[in-house]
């Protein structure tokens, strides 16, 4: 399950901040990125905060206020942190807040194989909200897709 996540990052994200020149790429890696803890059979830290604000941290001090990489690279911590929201990680204390309130991972399923049939209920809103997105931002044209390959910039808003 990824489109989900992409897609609810790309619409939060859209209508929040309803910045023009925000890059959507690294979004939606950063969207996806904490599914990678999977590859153990469970949850580990990129399901906690602390490792999406530490990335956010290092964006911040490692990069020039208001320049092109830091305005690509904040979206990475941003996908991150709207992932652990759209997936619900929050309501797992320890899991969150590692390893403030503990260090081990051992018995935590993954949130979206917990869930059950629900993530596919999820899966299919996320694929219609991917659709809404390609269709608005005619992502169909070849044009249009390489430009946002490009520069990463979306028309979200309504």
């Amino acid at each position: 399950m990824f489109f989900w996540f992409i897609g609810t990052a790309i619409l939060a994200v859209g209508f929040v901040f309803r910045d023009p020149g925000f890059d959507y790429r690294l979004l939606v890696v950063g969207s996806v990125l904490p599914l990678a803890d999977g590859v153990t059979g469970g949850v580990g830290p990129l399901h906690s905060v602390t490792v999406s604000i530490a990335l956010l941290a290092i964006v911040m001090l490692s990069t020039r206020r208001g320049g092109s990489v830091r305005r690509l690279l904040l979206g990475l911590p941003i996908g991150m942190l709207m992932h652990l929201v759209f997936d619900g990680a929050w309501t797992d204390t320890d899991l969150f807040w590692w390893p403030f309130t503990g260090s081990s991972f051992a018995d935590r399923g993954i949130p979206v194989v917990d869930r059950g049939w629900w993530s596919l209920l999820l899966e299919l809103v996320g694929i219609g909200s991917c659709v809404w997105i390609a269709r608005r931002n005619e992502l169909t044209a070849a044009g249009r897709l390489r430009r946002f390959l490009r520069d990463g910039r979306l028309d979200i808003a309504v």
